[in-house]
């Protein structure tokens, strides 16, 4: 009889399933794994300098491809532990992350082992399953099972805990036939009928639409029902790309970090139709300040639990996002509602006029809003931006172009700062041609920069702007407003993040004025070489999101 081992049982597992590349930090809890990778040489590694900044690349590089992400946590103990923030990050965005977890022996376990600890339990709350191999024969259907599971239905992370000793041990050999995932249909055709009806005799329409489209590959089918109805569309929170910018009929992304025309368009609607989005807090603070008291409200998500949750659903259906927008094209009539068109034309033409405004400004130092005005204007149709979190990133969130499928990808939910460099890089594996940009402030830059050596050594060119306002500046712009501008902890000195990109091998810009960050893009995508571009801008410049933590200033 044949026998390979379990590292090589987990490779063919891998390989089978088209995961061509996987992301970690070599550990010695799973050197068989690493030693059939290097055999087998037809998956590539990223290393990462921190597994917590591996766990974000392969976040990234699922939401790029769609298959499920794979991170290696080499080393039992401190390097699994270290990967709790990605997977926490992946829970919370729904993102198919599977973490390969190193584990002690199986004889050692629950004897105090050095560097034991209940790797089980600690990720159990924030996954869809962490669960631990104790089979050798167990290793390869239960790592197909883990990517079952990661990809199927709500997607999520999965945490595989693989003792030392199961990747060495001898076991019949295995030839793995990809796994197969079921996906979901439309909803229900009394549904579809039903929400055909509520769009067709609306006179105040509006199609909130969210992540669903994009791990459905549906954005061609929610341009075809908008152009054939004729009404807007807004995004949910993070998904600015459900529709190619510029769109006649897309407003851009709603709620509390979107801009005032979506953000009213969900408010004043008499029917909204929600597609591949749950209506959580992210996007409309659970308030009807983003979702009017009185709107009507059509739900269709993939996770029925989702539907109807955070507000009342007329009707609610539980289908993918794609499938149901293919079946209302044909079933929905077009609206008479040309005064609610009217007044969305004329909205965003305002709106329009006020972000060319803001790349005119000349203020010394320069207003964020100017840099993200020239970012907007230089960035490549077919480039992927990935951003952090933070006061910066949270004006730049509805003020970006994306053009192409896929192009934005942010923290979501977990509201996750350090997240856009090693994003980048993960998006970057996935998508070689497209360049990618990840836009991050000073303080946020400095938790991964190091991973900026990993983009150069693994040749993955990506390109890091750095707003540099000298603050952590959300929690500075609470401090000014409602703590009388009393300052502990929110101003930090930056380096010079663009030498240290030089250090590491790569290219640095420093810009300290308006029309500087402009050609500074241009020059870095050009360049095809992993540049920080560190731009100054006005400390001054805040603005803050989350009124509601605090009753009210406290000057005294």
């Amino acid at each position: 009889m044949t026998t390979i081992t379990g590292g090589e049982a987990v490779y063919r597992v891998l390989k089978a399933n088209g995961i061509d590349t996987v992301f970690g930090l070599l550990g010695g809890s799973m050197l068989e794994l690493y030693d059939a990778m290097y055999q087998g040489g037809q998956i590539a590694y990223v290393g990462a300098r921190d597994e917590r900044a591996a766990g974000h690349m392969a976040d990234a590089w699922a939401r790029m491809t769609g298959k499920p992400g794979v991170v290696l946590g080499a080393q039992a103990g401190p390097g699994v532990v270290n990967i709790v923030t990605a997977v926490a990050e992946a829970q919370l965005a729904y993102s198919p992350l599977v973490v390969i977890a190193g584990a002690i022996t199986r004889a050692d376990q629950c004897k105090d082992t050095f560097q034991e600890i209940d790797q089980v339990a600690l990720f159990a709350p924030i996954s869809k399953r962490s669960v631990m191999v104790t089979d050798p024969a167990r290793l390869a259907p239960m790592l197909e099972d883990a990517i079952r599971l990661a990809n199927t239905g709500r997607r999520g992370p999965v945490v595989l805990h693989v003792p030392r000793d199961l990747l060495a041990a001898d076991i019949p050999a295995i030839e793995p036939a990809p796994v197969n995932i079921a996906r979901p249909g439309p909803a229900a055709p009394a549904d579809i009928a039903a929400i055909a009806k509520l769009l067709s005799e609306a006179e105040r329409p509006v199609i909130f639409a969210g992540g669903g489209f994009k791990w459905g590959a549906g954005r061609d089918a929610l341009t075809v029902l908008v152009e054939k109805l004729e009404i807007p569309v807004v995004a949910s929170t993070g998904h600015a790309d459900v529709m190619p910018h510029g769109h006649r009929w897309f407003a851009g992304q709603a709620g509390p970090r979107g801009n005032v025309v979506a953000s009213g368009l969900t408010r004043e609607a008499d029917v909204m139709v929600v597609l591949g989005a749950r209506l959580g807090f992210n996007s409309t603070f659970h308030s009807n300040e983003y979702v009017g008291a009185d709107t009507r409200i059509a739900h269709v998500d993939i996770e029925g639990a989702a539907v109807g949750r955070y507000f009342p659903a007329e009707i609610a259906a539980q289908g993918d996002a794609r499938l149901t927008a293919e079946a209302l094209i044909d079933a929905t009539m077009r609206p008479n509602c040309d005064p609610w068109r009217e007044a969305f034309r004329s909205d965003m033409a305002t709106l329009a006029a006020e972000r060319a405004a803001e790349a005119e400004l000349e203020s010394l130092p320069m207003h964020p809003r100017r840099a993200l005005a020239e970012i907007r204007a230089t960035l490549p149709e077919d480039a992927i931006v990935t951003l952090d979190t933070g006061n910066t990133c949270l004006q730049a969130a509805d003020r970006l172009a994306h053009y192409a499928p896929v192009s934005l990808i942010t923290p979501l939910d977990f509201g996750l700062v350090g997240f856009g460099l090693a994003a980048a890089i993960g998006a970057k594996a996935a998508a070689p041609d497209r360049p990618v940009v990840a836009i991050m402030g000073d303080g946020a830059v400095g938790y991964t920069m190091i991973e900026i050596q990993t983009a150069i050594q693994h040749y993955l060119p990506i390109t890091i702007i750095v707003l540099d306002n000298e603050a952590w500046g959300a929690e500075k712009a609470y401090q000014q407003e409602f703590y009388g501008g009393r300052l502990l902890g929110a101003e930090i000195r930056s380096p010079r993040f663009d030498k240290f990109a030089e250090l590491c091998g790569g290219k640095g810009i420093w810009v300290d004025g308006p029309g500087g960050v402009g050609p500074a893009l241009e020059q870095a995508i050009a360049s095809n070489e992993t540049t920080v571009i560190q731009a100054k801008i006005d400390p001054g410049a805040l603005m803050t999101l989350r009124k509601d933590l605090f009753k009210s200033p406290r000057n005294n």
